[in-house]
């Protein structure tokens, strides 16, 4: 690589959005910018979130030492970054190579990764769910409401802060408001034990939800595998994450779905042949974000659009900040997020974000 250039950029959350490991006002991240000996550029972004990638200074660190290097005119193994750094080097890459033949990103990666045969179309856009925050009971339905009326037909609710009972109700109520013909999903973050879970699983599929994300500790992999067949998927998350879980090659004995993080999986490469082997197991891949600025944003967009067939993703989080780097690239409408179809991310979009 030359003309490598890594700048940092601090954008603030709409209100404080609460996690396990804390309460994030504001996500920090880095801009990297390569450039070919032929002109060609191309714009990556690494946003860290302690828990699913490296933190915030260790990825500064790394991108530091990978620009020296860059510039000095050295080699640099890219395979040693963490998630993040290596998410934003590995997708600056793919644009100059999108860019280069003139394509957007999602052809390129289907092209690549073999994820549209038999002449799976090219989608302008991918369907996104909302998400609905673990507020109070009337908190939780309007937030519900507000979101049908925008046009989203499936909703993911965050439980598993409040006790059960609280939660039970907050479910039933969005389900009575919002009507059957609406796809509703549940998140616990792994805040239930096995008993809480059993129960939980049971009421969610009397309401006939589609699927509970991460109903157990990221470790209790017997445990998520014990509430299947209940008549309610289960979905794993954080157990992707935890670096102390082996994930089983017999994955389909444990989940129905897994949440893919380009972020936290390293970049778009490694996200789709993940994608590709869960599909041959028969387990969902569902493409999220990490609350990324707009150029990881646009850059799981394409993930998700190079899938074909693609159940509603975790991508419409714009929102969450109320500052961007640029204009929103992939804008939701209706419950769908657009597809850029310049080339390489998003056309030039980008190229101004950066000073080469």
């Amino acid at each position: 690589m030359r003309g490598v250039r890594v700048e940092p950029f601090s954008l603030r959350l709409r209100k404080p959005l609460g996690t396990a490991n804390g309460e994030i006002r504001e996500r920090r991240g880095f801009l990297v910018g390569v450039e070919t000996d032929d002109g060609v550029r191309g714009v990556g972004e690494a946003t860290p979130l302690p828990g699913w990638t490296e933190s915030y200074v260790e990825c500064r660190a790394r991108l530091e030492e990978l620009q020296d290097a860059a510039d000095r005119g050295y080699e640099f193994d890219a395979a040693t970054l963490g998630p993040a750094a290596r998410h934003a080097v590995n997708l600056a890459r793919m644009d100059v190579e999108a860019r280069a033949r003139e394509v957007a990103l999602h052809d390129w990666l289907a092209e690549q990764f073999g994820t549209r045969r038999g002449g799976a179309a090219r989608p302008a856009t991918v369907p996104v769910n909302a998400t609905v925050g673990d507020g109070a009971l009337d908190e939780t339905v309007s937030a519900a409401e507000i979101a049908v009326e925008g046009g989203f037909d499936c909703l993911k609710l965050k439980v598993g802060a409040r006790p059960f009972e609280a939660d039970e109700k907050r479910l039933r109520a969005v389900r009575d408001a919002v009507g059957d013909d609406v796809v509703l999903r549940a998140d616990a973050n792994g805040a239930w034990d096995r008993g809480t879970a059993e129960r939980a699983v049971d009421l969610l599929a009397d309401l006939d939800f589609s699927y509970v994300e991460q109903p157990l500790p990221a470790a209790d992999l017997d445990g998520h595998a014990g509430l299947r067949g209940r008549g309610v998927g289960v979905a794993l998350d954080e157990t992707l994450y935890d670096s102390s879980v082996s994930l089983p090659l017999n994955i389909r004995d444990y989940a129905d779905v897994l949440v893919l993080k380009p972020m936290a999986l390293g970049g778009p490469g490694p996200t789709l042949s993940l994608a590709r082997y869960l599909r041959r197991c028969d387990v969902e891949p569902v493409v999220t974000t990490t609350v990324d600025a707009a150029v990881a944003r646009a850059a799981a967009v394409h993930v998700a659009a190079a899938l074909p067939g693609v159940s509603p993703c975790g991508l419409a989080t714009g929102d969450l900040l109320a500052e961007d780097l640029a204009d929103d690239p992939v804008p939701v409408i209706d419950g769908e997020s657009s597809v850029p179809e310049g080339p390489g991310i998003a056309g030039v979009t980008f190229d101004s974000l950066l000073r080469y």
